[in-house]
């Protein structure tokens, strides 16, 4: 229980994965695996795209974007996680889980601006290849890297500042084994419509926004693509794309799964909410870089190169 009525508590407790003993360190071993598997893919992907200037183009800047957000919502999960299942340590400080939360969700919307950025360039490659290099310059994905970074920075920071105010009292145990807002939200014992409301205005200009946008530029994609004659080079169009749109699902459907569950799936055993909350945060940083490493002729034939040279 916390510490006084109506104050903040100290600490919150975090859950494992329910049904499973904290004693069961067996978790240990494949979640180290996992994060490693995450932090070895992305940073190849960042290395490699750095050490080839043949790389140095919009499409790859993006993906350099969208690879940096991913370490960032890893890594943001990351010392909760190892110290639940490694250390047994389910207990975090107040302040602390504020600054978990406000990180996850930072790079979690920085992630969904890189998409819609990403579905931009696909657009143009698509739709209008022959202005591609005169409309997606190296300075304008700088200039929109830079936007996409200060939305995500800011539009989070009044949901981290107004809960931060809020009363907590009696249950302080977590379902998760990191922090998020909607799991915070519900322990607090005062008014939460001002948080609740700016907390769905945040999701509808970052999340909301970009699946829309995602959505209409394949709209036109599919569209132009369809014009096409050739079915060669229809096809060719096509799997431009792919890449693209496994990140976009791997993305979207677990994010869809979990804010439905934690709206409307109050009667759902919490083993699902557990799940999706994971896979939310750890299968996108995981697969994205191999996604792109086998769906990218460049990247796969500078990686396979490079482990040449060192072996």
């Amino acid at each position: 229980s916390s510490n006084t009525s109506g104050s903040s508590p100290l600490t919150f407790i975090l859950t494992g994965i329910p049904g499973l003993l904290m004693s069961s360190s067996w978790m240990a071993l494949p979640l180290c695996c996992l994060y490693l598997l995450m932090l070895l893919g992305n940073c190849t992907l960042l290395w490699t795209i750095k050490t080839d200037y043949s790389l140095h183009m919009p499409m790859y800047h993006l993906l350099s974007m969208l690879a940096v957000a991913d370490l960032g919502l890893s890594l943001s999960t990351l010392p909760t996680m190892l110290a639940i299942f490694c250390f047994k340590s389910t207990s975090l400080r107040f302040e602390a889980c504020i600054v978990q939360m406000y990180f996850i969700h930072s790079f979690s919307a920085i992630e969904s601006g890189v998409l819609v950025a990403m579905a931009f360039d696909r657009f143009i490659a698509v739709c209008y290849p022959l202005h591609y290099a005169s409309v997606l310059t190296n300075s304008l994905i700088k200039k929109v890297g830079a936007v996409i970074f200060t939305r995500g920075i800011c539009v989070v920071l009044p949901v981290a500042v107004l809960i931060k105010r809020m009363p907590f009292c009696g249950y302080n145990v977590l379902s998760h084994s990191f922090c998020l807002h909607q799991d915070m939200l519900r322990l607090v014992c005062g008014d939460v419509s001002v948080n609740s409301l700016y907390g769905l205005i945040a999701v509808i200009l970052t999340k909301g926004l970009d699946s829309l946008t995602i959505l209409l530029s394949y709209t036109m994609i599919i569209r132009a693509i369809m014009s096409i004659v050739s079915q060669e080079a229809r096809g060719k169009a096509f799997s431009t794309c792919i890449s693209h749109l496994c990140a976009v699902l791997i993305f979207y459907i677990p994010l869809i799964g979990l804010s439905i569950t934690h709206r409307f799936g109050r009667h759902l055993p919490p083993l699902t909410h557990t799940l999706l909350a994971d896979a939310y945060l750890l299968v996108p940083p995981i697969l994205n870089p191999l996604v792109y490493s086998w769906k990218t002729k460049q990247i796969r034939r500078r990686i396979l190169i490079l482990l040449c040279q060192r072996g």
